[in-house]
C-alpha cells in the first residue's frame, strides 16, 4: 500500500494520505512522502493547484504517536529525535507555503494537533460539515506549540488560546467563523465544491498565482509601510510579464486571453 498517493486531472493534482488506519497521522513516513511529493509538484508545470486529503474516516489525526513513543528509548530520552521530527514536520509546513501552486485542503473527519496545523498551513481549506478541529495535546500533556505558529496566523488569539489551553474542539461551522477553513458545506458536496474551487484558480495566469502567493507570504508579515513598497514592486514585475500585458489587452478587446 502506497502511504500518499497522487493523481492529476485537468491541471490539479490531488494529494491522498493513504494510512486510514492510523488516521492518516503525520508519521515519518507521511512527512517524507508529503514533502517528496511536494518537491515534484513544485517543478511540474502542468500542475497548477494542488488539493490534499485523506483516505478513510479522518483526514489527519497529528502526529504518530507511537511512533514518538518508540523515540524516548534512545540513550537521550528521544531528545534529538523529537527536535528532528518536529524541525521535519515544520520543513513540511514551510514547503506548502513556499510552494508554486496553491494548496487546498479538503477535509473530513477530524484534524486534530498537527492534522489542525496542516489545515490552517495549506493555502484554503473546504471541509464537510460534520468535520472536528482540535489543538488538542494539552489532553494529553503535551501542549501543541507547533501547531499553534499555524493557527494563531488563521484565527483570533483569544480563540487560538482557548483551543489550545483547554483541548476543545470546534465544529465546522466554527472553524468556518473563526477563519480556519474557507467554508463548510455537505459531506456529498464536499469534492465537487473542493475541484470547483480548484479549477476556478486553474483558470488563471498561472505565473500571476505563483507571483501572488509568494509576495502573499512575504508582505503579510511586513509592517504596513514596508508591505506596500514591497507589492508595488512585485506588481511592476507581473506588470512586465508578457502574458499579463495580453490579458489587460484581452480584457479591453472584449475577448478571451491567448496565453502562453
Amino acid at each position: 500500500m502506497t502511504i500518499l498517493e497522487r493523481s492529476d486531472a485537468a491541471s490539479v493534482a490531488t494529494l491522498t494520505m493513504n494510512a486510514p488506519a492510523r488516521l492518516n497521522a503525520l508519521s515519518d513516513a507521511m512527512i517524507a512522502a508529503l514533502h517528496h511529493a511536494l518537491d515534484g509538484i513544485a517543478n511540474d508545470s502542468n500542475v497548477r493547484v494542488v488539493i490534499l486529503r485523506g483516505m478513510g474516516k479522518a483526514f489527519c489525526a497529528g502526529h504518530d504517536l507511537k511512533e514518538m513513543q518508540a523515540g524516548r528509548q534512545a540513550e537521550d530520552g528521544g531528545a534529538a529525535y523529537f527536535k528532528d521530527l518536529f524541525d521535519r514536520c515544520a520543513a513540511l509546513m514551510a514547503r506548502v507555503q513556499s510552494l508554486p501552486q496553491p494548496v487546498i485542503a479538503q477535509v473530513h473527519g477530524i484534524a486534530t494537533a498537527a492534522g489542525c496545523q496542516l489545515v490552517a498551513t495549506c493555502d484554503m481549506a473546504i471541509s464537510d460539515d460534520e468535520t472536528r478541529f482540535g489543538v488538542n495535546g494539552v489532553n494529553i500533556g503535551l501542549f501543541c506549540s507547533t501547531p499553534m505558529v499555524a493557527l494563531t496566523r488563521n484565527i483570533a488569539r483569544k480563540a487560538a488560546f482557548e483551543m489550545l489551553t483547554t483541548g476543545r474542539f470546534v465544529n465546522a461551522r466554527e472553524a468556518q467563523d473563526l477563519g480556519l477553513i474557507n467554508r463548510a458545506v455537505h459531506s456529498d458536496a464536499l469534492e465537487r465544491e473542493t475541484q470547483e474551487l480548484a479549477q476556478s484558480i486553474a483558470a488563471k495566469l498561472p505565473s500571476a498565482v505563483k507571483i501572488g502567493k509568494e509576495a502573499f507570504y512575504q508582505q503579510i508579515q511586513m509592517p504596513v509601510v514596508d508591505a506596500y513598497r514591497f507589492t508595488g514592486e512585485v506588481m511592476v514585475h507581473n506588470m512586465l510579464d508578457q502574458d499579463t500585458d495580453e490579458g489587460i489587452n484581452a480584457f479591453l478587446e472584449k475577448r478571451d486571453p491567448d496565453w502562453s
